[in-house]
């Protein structure tokens, strides 16, 4: 079964079971693909790439203001709540990110095989950290190679 019919399935399950958090999050995603297909110069085929890319990005996006709900302390409790939901909901969609070691082990090695020392040249290293096909979060990885490269 593809990802769309998934969560046809799933969407009509949360609907008969009211549970609205679940729904939200499918409409959200189905939202975000109809933008995605109607972007200029969209060619292709709405399948499961499309779909990983799309909660992949939405993800990502989520993600960071979570954080920054929960940088707001009780203010922002609920809202943080909400989003961290979302991401644990698609994260089944979503391939495993290495873990923090995993990664730094990766960018070390990409250092030290460019024989990169200067911050300068971060973006190179993140680069072909991003391209080397592990499945790595952009986001530790540019705080590892700055933390790599500056110490």
């Amino acid at each position: 079964m593809n990802i769309h019919n998934e969560l046809s399935a799933e969407l009509k399950d949360a609907m008969r079971s009211k549970d609205r958090p679940r729904s939200n999050v499918i409409r959200q995603v189905e939202s975000e693909v109809s933008v995605a297909k109607a972007a200029p110069g969209f060619k292709g085929e709405v399948d499961d790439a499309l779909y990983l890319t799309v909660m992949k990005s939405y993800v990502k996006k989520i993600s960071k203001a979570r954080r920054e709900y929960v940088a707001l302390g009780e203010r922002g409790e609920e809202q943080a709540a909400k989003l961290a939901y979302e991401i644990g909901y698609l994260s089944r969609w979503l391939p495993d990110s290495l873990d923090e070691d995993a990664t730094r082990g990766i960018v070390r090695s990409v250092i030290d095989a460019l024989g990169v020392e200067d911050l300068k040249m971060a973006g190179r290293v993140i680069g072909q950290v991003m391209q080397s096909g592990e499945p790595v979060d952009g986001a530790l990885v540019s705080r590892l190679v700055h933390e790599e490269l500056s110490g």
